[in-house]
């Protein structure tokens, strides 16, 4: 995790850089996040069909689910 005082010195970074900067660092940021987001979708779809050529899981139907997921 950043450290407080490295996300203020990051925000106050930004606060120095024109309108047009700061959309485009705002655009990068964006696309980052994004591409992390499809990483980990990516990671964990690749362990859910390890674990299930593994034998430790089985398919399941929507309300077998939903069945397992109520208390």
């Amino acid at each position: 995790m950043i450290q407080p005082t490295a996300f203020a010195d990051a925000l106050e970074a930004a606060e120095q850089l024109d309108v047009d900067s700061q959309a485009e660092l705002v655009s990068i940021l964006s696309r980052r996040l994004a591409e992390r987001g499809r990483e980990r979708v990516v990671a964990t779809t690749t362990e859910a069909r390890r674990e299930f050529a593994a034998g430790k899981c089985q398919p399941m139907t929507a309300a077998d689910i939903m069945r397992e997921a109520q208390p």
